[in-house]
């Protein structure tokens, strides 16, 4: 079984993994670990966290504590990532603030999920504060990542994002905006709350509100248009409306004196 976990083809490595899983021996603990720390693909590392988790976790936390010491990298991401399977809260105490700051995306990533599954209640704010002091970091799917941690917090983190959003750092400021938008509508998509982030900081607030305004006007024009026209000949009688409606025109007005 250790020869099928260190296997050249992923598939034996996997289905050795799931095998050790489902036949939890305290033997193969050491193997597991070191495997964690050098296995390339992800689902048999997801794996062999999966068959860790399956052992007791009296003798498994002890050695995946080592490893958040490693120099390895993946050492560190992979432990990190089987202490969320874990779920235990004693381990919190392990995540430091050097680990969610760590100079590898991957290993801050994990730091991050981990000790939003780990933190306890009254040291939210604390954590709150420490992630929201990173937005701006990295490429899009690392921001996703922050951006996802901050709303599983809850509510504790909208004062740290309210202050983040006046930082005269645009790429911190935009992040925090987008990050308070989808923890408003998580339906939204982190995608859309960039889009609608990057319009309001182009055009500016009130340009932002009176574009929204004349474009909901204009939608409502159409649909009003949509509407006279399938009700037959006696409204096509009725004089035409050329004119946008007095809200819309008021908006559009005010969008011009924006641009001014």
């Amino acid at each position: 079984m250790a020869n099928a976990l260190r296997a050249k083809d992923s598939s034996v490595r996997l289905q050795a993994a799931l095998a050790v899983g489902s036949n939890p021996d305290p033997g193969f603990l050491e193997t597991l670990v070191e495997r964690c720390a050098v296995e390339p693909e992800f689902f048999v590392r997801d794996m062999l966290s999966w068959a860790l988790t399956r052992l007791s976790s009296e003798i498994t936390l002890p050695r995946i504590r080592q490893e958040l010491d490693s120099e390895r990298a993946q050492a560190r991401s992979q432990a990190l990532h089987t202490l969320s399977k874990i779920g235990d809260r004693s381990a919190w105490a392990w995540i430091t603030r050097d680990m969610l700051r760590d100079a590898d995306d991957e290993v801050a990533r994990t730091a991050w999920r981990v000790a939003v599954v780990l933190v306890p209640e009254d040291e939210k704010k604390d954590l709150a504060d420490e992630l929201v002091a990173q937005l701006g970091r990295g490429d899009r799917d690392l921001q996703l990542s922050l951006s996802r941690a901050l709303v599983d917090l809850g509510e504790v983190t909208e004062p740290a994002l309210e202050r983040a959003a006046a930082n005269p750092d645009p790429a911190v400021a935009a992040h925090a905006l987008a990050t308070e938008l989808l923890r408003q509508n998580p339906e939204a998509g982190f995608d859309a709350a960039i889009h609608e982030v990057k319009r309001v900081v182009t055009l500016g607030p009130e340009r932002a509100a009176a574009s929204a305004a004349v474009a909901s006007g204009v939608a409502e024009s159409r649909e009003a248009t949509g509407a006279a026209e399938t009700t037959g000949a006696a409204a096509a009688a009725e004089p035409t409306e050329t004119t946008e409606p007095t809200e819309v025109a008021m908006a559009a007005k005010a969008a011009e004196t924006a641009e001014c």
